[in-house]
């Protein structure tokens, strides 16, 4: 544990028996590790708590397995990833380029392999952007769901402890001991609606990449499934503009305000300035800026009636670290161009990976949905990071090639039919028997029941090499107009078939041989 990504290790202790054993994980250090000091950034202020934040005990009695306490931005104030007097941390893509933070520390362990998982917080986007800057997830919880006990307050009232992994199984896997999949995921499996703001309410900076690859993120979401509805992004960047030019810089004040008033040489001085700058909001001040809050979120409702999730970039654009520390302020206040509104609002959020610029630097979005959506989101997530593909025989759960799937990570997302347009037929001299599906523009027939599997991308080609002609991955129109990558059989195999195609499924002729 070198360089800027650790601040301590914790000490060796055998695993608990539990869902996650066998995953270890990091922990931002403004949250605590019993025996192990919490410095939030700055030695000065460190203390050594006698037990762990609850959050963390809860992962290690899972059977996940603490390795260390890591970097932030101080005092969790900054999405940038330098403002910690034990060094800046970079992206692992680009030694020139920020990790951001304030989470720093925590996405970097993850994005370099060196942990399964980290707990970072999140505040104005801290689980986020990080997440963004190292192609990797960050989720972050509707406020409350992870306890906030034992984490130094940026803004207690905000604060969310977020949850950083480098795939979605991952996350679900760490989510589910803290909280229960919800009875209905909502919009995660079926058709939904996502909202995109409208085209001169979207900001890159200048940065025309970040443009197309988001652009590419909202043609992926509807190749999903989704339909893509325009909103008003103006109540939501008013709501942005709250968090730091607003009286909750005073709650950051009554955090820590005292401590840096009277250590004042111990302190980044960007941290220092914002905090300290909280002193000077008023009573009145915080009252009209809660009637203000209460305002933009019943501005919101229009949109949250229209659609089910939210899709934005999680930054507009990236930053090297020289460009930050000349311009700490203005270029870390647009970072939190399309994060600083969600605590505020209290929707939940994830950052997920959405390509790469031509210079090799990742690019993110976030999925953002209302309070307690976390797993619809996460569910969403899967789906993005699944190919769905259609079976229609010896792939059908319980018959014989169905492991082929299951050994992939794949998971049944419905039965259903494809269009009316396709032919069923029993081929010959198969081993085990399979029929062949074959699309006949014109044809009207019944529809042939099929499956349709989310598989891992990342393992669609081992499975490919696993079908044997005369049968092949093809795009299979279903019943409610969508398509899915499914089996088609080439004409040529048709030799020597048996039509089935009104029995309507392979199940069904199975049933009448």
């Amino acid at each position: 544990m070198t360089g800027p990504v650790w601040i301590a290790a914790i000490p060796e202790k055998a695993p608990a028996e539990g869902p996650l054993r066998g995953l270890t994980f990091a922990i931002k250090d403004n949250i605590d590790y019993g025996g192990v000091p919490t410095t939030a950034g700055c030695p000065a202020f460190a203390y050594t708590p006698a037990v762990s934040a609850p959050v963390v005990t809860m992962f290690e009695e899972a059977g996940a397995k603490a390795v260390g306490k890591t970097n932030l931005d101080q005092f969790a104030t900054g999405l940038v990833g330098v403002r910690s007097p034990y060094g800046a941390c970079a992206s692992v893509f680009d030694a020139a380029y920020i990790s951001g933070g304030s989470s720093s520390g925590s996405a970097v362990a993850v994005a370099s392999g060196q942990v399964d998982f980290s707990l970072g917080t999140d505040t104005a986007g801290s689980g986020r952007v990080p997440a963004a800057f190292n192609n990797i997830y960050g989720l972050k919880p509707t406020k409350g769901v992870l306890s906030t006990a034992g984490v130094v307050p940026a803004c207690a009232s905000l604060d969310c402890v977020s949850i950083f992994t480098r795939d979605v199984r991952t996350a679900q896997r760490v989510f589910a001991v803290a909280r229960a999949r919800e009875a209905v995921p909502a919009f995660a499996n079926g058709s939904f609606r996502f909202g995109v703001p409208r085209a001169e309410q979207l900001e890159f900076f200048g940065d025309n990449e970040a443009a197309a690859l988001f652009a590419g993120a909202v043609e992926k979401l509807t190749m999903a499934g989704g339909v893509a509805v325009e909103f008003d992004y103006a109540p939501f960047r008013e709501a942005a503009q709250l968090l730091y030019s607003g009286p909750w810089v005073g709650e950051r004040y009554v955090a820590v305000g005292g401590f840096l008033e009277g250590h004042p040489d111990d302190a980044h001085p960007v941290v220092k300035n914002i905090i300290l700058g909280g002193k000077n909001y008023t009573a009145a001040d915080t009252f009209r800026a809660m009637y203000k809050l209460e305002e933009l979120k019943a501005r919101t409702l229009d949109t949250w009636a229209a659609v089910d999730v939210l899709l934005l970039p999680t930054t507009g654009t990236t930053y090297k670290i020289s460009e930050v520390e000349a311009e700490p302020v203005k270029l870390n206040t647009n970072l939190g161009y399309y994060t600083n509104f969600v605590n505020l609002l209290d929707l939940a959020a994830l950052a997920i990976p959405a390509g790469f610029r031509p210079n090799g630097l990742p690019f993110g979005v976030s999925l953002i949905g209302r309070a307690n959506s976390d797993w619809a989101l996460l569910d969403l997530a899967a789906r993005l990071e699944e190919t769905r593909v259609t079976v229609v025989g010896a792939h059908l759960s319980g018959q014989p090639l169905n492991k082929q799937l299951t050994e992939r990570g794949a998971r049944l997302l419905k039965t259903c039919k494809t269009a009316s347009e396709y032919r069923l037929y029993a081929l010959a001299n198969t081993t085990p028997p399979k029929p062949g599906l074959v699309r006949e523009p014109g044809f009207s027939g019944p529809g042939i029941a099929v499956e349709v599997w989310g598989m891992p991308t990342r393992h669609l080609g081992s499975f490919l090499t696993l079908i044997p002609p005369p049968l092949g991955l093809g795009s299979v129109t279903l019943d409610d107009g969508t398509t899915a990558t499914g089996f088609l059989c080439e004409p040529a195999g048709l030799q020597g078939a048996k039509e089935i195609t009104a029995l309507g499924g392979w199940r069904n002729y199975l049933a009448k041989k």
